[in-house]
């Protein structure tokens, strides 16, 4: 299925499936950005404001809830081949995804999770590569690499904890949401726009989980109002409105474009460490902080010109 362009303010098909625009605007790069921005806030909150220990309870009430409330406000369903895709990227957008992360934020630093997540960026190339048949530039590739030594800079330290279970779930999730990226691409969009397809997936993966949490989890004996902010923050901020411009980035932007935009994520992450934590920066996280940066805007950068 053809992706789309646009030429003059209409919509028309590309050439191949995954064919990025030759000159993305930066509109749509900067809207892009500010879902995996959003996203660079879960670990500050899940620490501060959610109950401990409850990945499956965390992962649930974030899709669940907006995934129903778009549901019931575009009143639009699946069609065709769209039911099945759709619980294919619901499950690996977030019914998977979802548990894996916070699993991870539960046992590991925010800057190994960090770390781990910037990765993203050189799987995506890869599967690119396999599924779309689409090369990246080298400039795009070089600054993929270049992003994630940065954040490895700015978010590893010697007392950063390493626990296994939690590097396994978080390679695990980013691997995940590498292969939505792509899977997007090649499957292109149906006739529907970025809050309806939101909407289908986030309900899908919160319906699978809702099972999964009674089984493992049980429901909790009392949820304090710091919860209730908590979830209510990552579902409306984190989720409902950060997914529909990240699947609207998606369709209108590269697969390496899109995920190099991730770096947008530790970056944050950092900020909301010194603003909501009070944590400090070494010098070496500080340059680890300017060449992700560089790094980020180098690649949107030169990605466009080559």
């Amino acid at each position: 299925m053809a992706t789309i362009t646009e030429n003059a303010g209409q919509a028309t098909p590309s050439a191949l499936p995954g064919a990025p625009r030759t000159a993305p605007r930066w509109s749509d790069l900067l809207l892009t950005a500010l879902a995996p921005a959003s996203w660079g806030t879960t670990y500050v909150v899940t620490t501060t404001l959610l109950p401990p220990d409850r990945p499956l309870l965390a992962a649930t009430l974030r899709a669940l809830p907006a995934g129903l409330v778009l549901l019931a406000v575009t009143r639009r369903l699946p069609h065709g081949s769209w039911w099945w895709k759709s619980v294919v990227l619901g499950l690996l957008n977030f019914g998977a995804f979802f548990p894996l992360i916070f699993f991870a934020a539960y046992r590991l630093p925010g800057g190994v999770a960090s770390t781990i997540g910037s990765v993203q960026p050189l799987i995506v190339t890869v599967l690119s590569l396999v599924v779309l048949r689409v090369r990246p530039s080298r400039w795009v590739l070089l600054a993929a690499v270049i992003g994630t030594g940065g954040v490895a800079l700015l978010t590893l330290t010697a007392e950063a904890r390493v626990d296994p279970l939690g590097i396994a779930a978080m390679l695990t999730a980013t691997s995940l949401m590498a292969t939505a990226i792509v899977l997007a691409k090649k499957w292109g969009r149906p006739e529907a726009p970025p809050l309806v397809q939101t909407g289908w997936q986030l309900t899908i993966g919160g319906l699978v989980l809702v099972p999964l949490t009674l089984a493992l989890e049980g429901v909790p004996t009392s949820v304090s109002g710091t919860n209730l902010l908590g979830f209510a923050y990552l579902g409306v901020i984190g989720t409902a409105m950060a997914y529909v411009l990240w699947f609207r980035g998606i369709d209108r932007l590269a697969p390496t474009s899109v995920s190099l935009l991730g770096l947008t994520n530790p970056l944050v992450a950092t900020l909301a460490g010194l603003a909501v934590l009070g944590q400090t920066l070494t010098g070496w996280q500080v340059v680890g902080f300017a060449v992700a940066l560089g790094a980020l805007v180098a690649g949107q950068t030169l990605g466009r010109k080559s």
